[in-house]
């Protein structure tokens, strides 16, 4: 069976997803897991090869609409960090990008934690201080604010004129590193997650998020990981009459076995535990009963987090076929080359593989979907984060459900 076959027949049009996410009560189990085919010319991207290091929010632009001045928001450094120590790899300043709510959205908030990955060892975070994903040295000064950002209201209907984040990633372990475990070889490495995390909401808290009626904390792959470790305290920020949710795009990382029965990302998860002294930033009871690096498995985290929970994520997300299911390193013979390029390419025998990995995800996800103030969709697209690109954000081919918008 084609791996489009496993699709609904139904099509999803995401500004249903809209709002299911924000202004129905995710307490109805209005739950959509539904399975989308392939939009070619919008997922052409999926077809590039990401690495542990790749960042899957880059700025592309939006094929809807001539890039404007709205569109580009400037990078802001975070002057004050260095004072309390909350600096990138590097020991740089870290940085956001903002723009002010207006209107109806003037007292709303979304904050977008970029993705990018993490650095398990010294060698590979050496390798991160030269890029932006460990420095602000390489930031760009301008990035496009689209999708779930975008400030124009027919791309981005709920959110266009709430005051809008995106937090650069540049710690390596989704902001809740903590420098106990700070290394040093040649040049210093900073592991200050944790703090930067802190430092960024006393920020927008003077910024105005005190003053926030409703916020919403996001963030796409390492991002959306981070926006799952920070939802409580997120949440424990704010003051009790403020509606708080969390949204993961494509942060739910399987513990899953390789192609080769290899536990890759369980060892890849426990070196960057290890290396960047997560534990402060993860659940005791967790800690507590599990093997410490499986707490930073989504699975693990999702048990504990009380506040609403929307997960965004594709069964077929390439990143994780290209890294969890099929890393290089297990695919010695090139067997799969083609097909965790492009699953059109993908044999029977292949085609099976992946399904089995969905319903892994479909497996893991079985007991959140007893949580009745969560709400997950789940795709078929051949696609890593969803949110961040207006392509599969809100645009005529964005994913629909019996072509109706709720």
């Amino acid at each position: 069976m084609a791996v489009e076959n496993l699709a609904s027949n139904s099509m999803a049009n995401i500004s249903w997803l809209h709002g299911l996410l924000w202004w129905r009560n995710w307490g109805k189990r209005d739950w959509a897991i539904s399975a989308i085919g392939f939009a070619v010319f919008v997922f052409a991207l999926a077809f590039v090869s990401y690495s542990w290091n790749s960042d899957p929010d880059s700025n592309l632009s939006s094929t809807f609409h001539r890039i404007t001045a709205t569109d580009l928001v400037d990078l802001t450094l975070l002057h004050n960090a260095t004072r309390r120590g909350a600096v990138c790899l590097d020991g740089s300043l870290p940085g956001y990008h903002f723009q002010r709510g207006f209107g109806s959205g003037a007292n709303s908030w979304v904050l977008y934690i970029e993705g990018g990955g993490w650095c398990n060892t010294i060698e590979s975070c050496f390798w991160r201080k030269e890029i932006h994903l460990g420095s602000s040295k390489h930031m760009g000064h301008r990035v496009h604010f689209t999708g779930i950002l975008s400030p124009h209201q027919t791309q981005n209907p709920e959110f266009f004129n709430w005051n809008r984040v995106k937090v650069q990633y540049c710690d390596g372990a989704s902001l809740a590193g903590h420098p106990d475990n700070e290394l040093r070889n040649g040049a210093r490495l900073f592991f200050r997650g944790q703090l930067i995390w802190e430092a960024l909401m006393d920020k927008f808290f003077s910024l105005g998020l005190s003053e926030a009626k409703q916020a919403l904390l996001a963030g796409c792959s390492a991002g959306g990981l981070a926006a799952l470790i920070h939802c409580d305290e997120f949440r424990g920020l704010l003051p009790k009459n403020v509606t708080v949710k969390c949204l993961a795009d494509a942060g739910f990382f399987l513990d899953e076995k390789d192609v080769i029965e290899n536990p890759t990302m369980r060892y890849f998860f426990h070196d960057v535990f290890i290396l960047h002294g997560l534990r402060k930033s993860l659940h005791k009871d967790c800690i507590a009963r599990k093997e410490p690096a499986e707490c930073l498995f989504p699975k693990e985290i999702i048990k504990n987090i009380a506040t609403p929970v929307f997960l965004l994520h594709s069964a077929y997300d390439f990143w994780q076929i290209q890294n969890i299911l099929i890393p290089e390193g297990s695919d010695p013979y090139h067997y799969w080359q083609k097909c965790r390029l492009d699953i059109h390419n993908c044999n029977a025998t292949q085609v099976e593989i992946l399904q089995g990995y969905r319903r892994s995800l479909l497996k893991a996800l079985k007991e959140f979907q007893k949580n009745k103030e969560g709400g997950m969709f789940i795709s078929s697209c051949f696609i890593h984060c969803q949110a961040w690109m207006t392509e599969t954000w809100h645009a005529p081919t964005s994913p629909r459900i019996n072509n109706k918008v709720r």
